[in-house]
């Protein structure tokens, strides 16, 4: 399902032009409102706060009518839960949704200030860590665009996953406290207050029903904070819904009564730790235990919030409630919310079991988000049970009965039984939090169709096998809003003023730029926007890493999660053989020059992937200072990846490194974003390479390495990592390099952990195996780069083939096929003239 489709032209902008004045007096007056709570000069933060209010403003007009619509129109909404929303800033992409972004510019000028300068004062929110989040924020933006009545759900953490610093080469984690200067975007919301129970013991009802009760629980109170998310252009205006943990009243004064305020004070600090820090470090016994309350914490307030607003639409009967409701899962976080409404329906409603559970079935669905089976969330049997003794229980109820059915179908197939019980046996007994989404959805989709496939025939077969018709593909996109227009104004304005403004609400319009990739005038142009992006970003990496790079050079950037499956010590032995090319033979080398950008995180306790940041930095020093690389290489890793400098980095890329190893990367965004921004993309066949692969054709793409069926069959049929080593002579001396310390001489062993993975632990994601295909690759794509006019062709052959990418595409899908729901428009009163 497809936007409603409209022309976006001046003429019928509705926003067009109606206010850049009153936006100026709503910014004066807010500004002046500031002042005179202190006397101090403006700074831009007051400035900027103060533009984020007059546009909220507009927001919060549109936000009331589309809430009072959806209850005046009785219809099916979505509830989108997620553990992770990664909303990066929010004042250009509100001000482009709202269509103000023009009239705000003029009102600025007239008082002196840039608008670009304001929008840097603001802090990413600090609500996600990576794909998964932001996939969630790239789909808020689209149910909203395509008017669809839905609700995200999640946490407010006060503080985020971490800053990262690079000191002397490595990651070092700062607290990222994001909410230090206030969020201007929120409202609190205290009327929307939960009690969330937690440890406690059970015992039977002494009602002769034979029901259970949940007793002498540890509780702790959830509060609202409201986010409105715009739509493009058409007034819908919906809401993100964070849960804030508080201490309840009576917890915290029972201690104190009796004279023990230290108590009183610690325990509530200790209660509203729930959502302090976003996913804490999960290899820590007490941390994860934080994990699983926070999981509990956010799905028992949600369930609480969806339950009380059926109720107030007139639902009395819950066998109703999959035809007002539709819950997605965003990945295993939430799943505990399945026995939260079997205990919700069976304990507090009385519902019997069976109803109760057809009616769960039915309102949930599963996006599953990995392919990697040891990345399947459990949790400890015990540890659940201490924290979540009822639905512990519940699980147990529901997996007795569910593997009674698999006996009927599959008698005396113990094997089967013990693969697909909710409870795993193996090292102690866990709860299988994937097994329980499958169990407990109608729905379960991958998020590529090669992650669909591979969940259909390996990580879930059974499953598969049990219920066909339940499993379905819904290939990831992003926003065009974001992804294109916000964060390339200069291209976004080059596309429209050739095609028109559609492709904003349907990004198949840019299948329209095909025969001017032909045009030289045009390519030309496009070349003058790509290389003033580059120059952006090189005045960054100057400023951030005192290094200057060349804008004419090939801008070749992997920026994602640290990562030993997503390869990016791949990359750096790729940059390390061009290191030696260049002072072997000075002449012979990658002479077009080449500036290779890392960007990302490494979680706290994983030493790998904070090994390898610690060699490309060690890597980077001896390039960079070395006279052999002058102007024909350089390194980079620019450090605390986000939202907002993805929105510096992707326009400005040349080269997008999608390298996974392939079958372990799900799907990935990132390949789409630059593929959007016009990067040409190096990569194997994984996760939605093979889409894009298919969109823009094998002569526009740089596709390496082993295929997912040659990978799997390496572990099947043995693997000699030496091999590669002993036949390949350029390999075996970037690897002697490494393993004895020519990055790093004062602790010659330092980097011997990760050459030791290749050689001596199997190299498990088969680098080497790939490392002569992709360097030879990474030669074509050189030599490609060096005739300016063909590789411009390419990149606007890729901008042009993305209209599948988009996540106004994903979620029609999901609308139509997995939620049923339908458009609801938002009628607003017609603007009064200008003057």
């Amino acid at each position: 399902m497809m936007a409603e489709k409209k022309t976006l032209t001046p003429s019928n902008n509705p926003y067009k032009g109606m206010d850049a004045e009153a936006l100026k007096n709503s910014l004066v007056n807010h500004l002046e409102y500031s002042q005179a709570k202190d006397e101090y000069s403006a700074t831009r933060l007051d400035y900027f706060n103060s533009l984020a209010l007059t546009v909220r403003d507009r927001l919060f007009e549109r936000w009331i009518d589309t809430q009072q619509t959806y209850y005046k129109k009785p219809c099916k909404r979505v509830y989108y839960l997620s553990l992770e929303f990664l909303m990066g800033r929010a004042l250009d992409n509100s001000m482009i949704n709202l269509g103000l972004r023009e009239e705000t510019e003029k009102a600025l000028d007239d008082l002196g200030l840039h608008l670009e300068d304001l929008v840097e004062q603001e802090y990413d929110a600090g609500l996600g860590n990576g794909g998964l989040g932001r996939l969630a924020a790239c789909f808020l933006d689209s149910m909203a665009t395509m008017a669809l009545p839905a609700y995200g759900y999640g946490i407010r953490y006060e503080y985020g996953i971490f800053f990262q610093h690079i000191r002397d080469g490595a990651q070092v984690e700062t607290p990222d406290p994001w909410l230090r200067y206030g969020n201007p975007w929120e409202i609190p919301r205290p009327e929307y207050l939960y009690p969330v129970h937690f440890y406690g013991r059970l015992q039977n009802k002494d009602d002769g029903t034979g029901g259970v009760e949940w007793v002498d629980t540890q509780d702790v109170m959830a509060m609202a904070y409201d986010t409105p998310i715009p739509g493009y252009r058409n007034d819908t205006v919906n809401n993100l819904r964070l849960w804030s943990a508080k201490a309840t009243r009576d917890f915290e004064l029972g201690y104190f009564n009796h004279g023990d305020y230290e108590r009183a004070v610690g325990d509530k600090v200790a209660t509203e730790t729930i959502s302090k820090v976003l996913y804490p470090n999960d290899n820590v016994f007490e941390g994860r235990e934080l994990r699983l309350k926070q999981e509990y914490f956010f799905v028992a307030a949600t369930m609480r919030d969806i339950i009380r607003r059926f109720k107030k639409v007139g639902g009395k009967k819950y066998t109703t409630l999959p035809d007002k409701v539709a819950v997605q899962l965003n990945d295993t976080h939430p799943a505990v919310a399945i026995p939260e409404l079997m205990r919700i329906l069976v304990d507090e409603e009385g519902l019997a079991w069976d109803t109760a559970w057809d009616v769960t079935v039915k309102t949930f669905a599963y996006t599953n988000h990995t392919v990697l089976p040891e990345a399947l969330e459990t949790w400890p049997v015990d540890l659940f049970g201490r924290v979540l003794p009822r639905h512990l229980q519940i699980i147990y109820d529901i997996n007795y009965n569910f593997l009674q059915e698999v006996e009927k179908l599959y008698p005396g197939d113990t094997e089967r039984l013990r693969r697909m019980s909710l409870i795993g046996e193996e090292g102690g007994k866990t709860v299988r939090m994937a097994n329980l989404a499958v169990v407990g959805s109608h729905s379960v989709n991958g998020v590529s169709a090669l992650h669909s496939d591979i969940i259909k025939r390996d990580l879930f077969r059974d499953f598969y096998q049990l219920w066909p018709g339940r499993f379905n593909n819904k290939t990831n996109g992003i926003t065009p809003r974001r992804w294109l227009k916000s964060c390339n104004p200069a291209l976004a304005d080059l596309i429209t003023r050739h095609i028109g403004e559609d492709w904003i609400i349907d990004l198949d319009e840019l299948k329209k730029l095909i025969p001017l990739a032909e045009d030289p005038a045009f390519r030309e142009q496009w070349r003058r926007v790509k290389l003033a992006n580059k120059e952006r970003l090189a005045s960054y990496i100057l400023k951030s890493n005192n290094l200057r790079v060349e804008p004419h050079s090939l801008f070749d950037c992997q920026v994602k999660r640290i990562h030993e499956y997503k390869r990016q010590l791949l990359n750096v032995l790729h940059v390390i053989a061009l290191y030696n090319r260049l002072k072997d033979a000075p002449a012979s080398g990658d002479r077009g020059g080449r500036t290779v950008i890392f960007a990302g995180k490494a979680a706290p306790g994983y030493y790998a992937a904070k090994l390898i940041i610690r060699l490309i930095n060690a890597v980077a020093e001896v390039v960079n200072n070395d006279g052999h690389t002058r102007g024909a290489l350089k390194v980079v890793f620019l450090a605390n990846y986000n939202v907002s400098l993805a929105e510096k980095l992707i326009p400005a890329a040349d080269l997008s490194e999608q390298i996974s190893t392939a079958g372990t990367e799900a799907s990935g965004t990132g390949n789409m974003k630059f593929a959007l921004n016009g990067a040409l993309t190096i990569g194997t066949l994984d996760g939605a390479n093979v889409e894009i692969l298919e969109e823009v054709g094998q002569d526009n793409i740089f596709i390496f390495g082993l295929k997912t069926e040659e990978v799997e069959a390496t572990w099947r049929g043995g693997y000699d990592p030496w091999q590669y080593y002993h036949s390949d002579g350029e390999l075996k001396w970037v690897l002697d390099m490494i393993s004895q310390g020519y990055f790093s001489p004062e602790d010659p062993g330092m980097f011997r952990r990760l050459t030791d993975s290749l050689l001596h632990h199997g190299d498990p994601y088969r680098l080497l195996a790939d490392f002569r295909s992709y360097v030879d690759t990474q030669d074509a794509a050189a030599t490609l780069y060096r005739d300016q006019e063909a590789w411009t062709r390419k990149s606007i052959l890729n901008v042009a083939a993305m209209g599948k990418f988009s996540s106004d595409r994903t979620i029609g899908e999901y609308a139509s096929e997995i939620w049923k729901v339908k458009p609801v428009k938002i009628t607003r009163p017609a603007p009064p003239p200008p003057g």
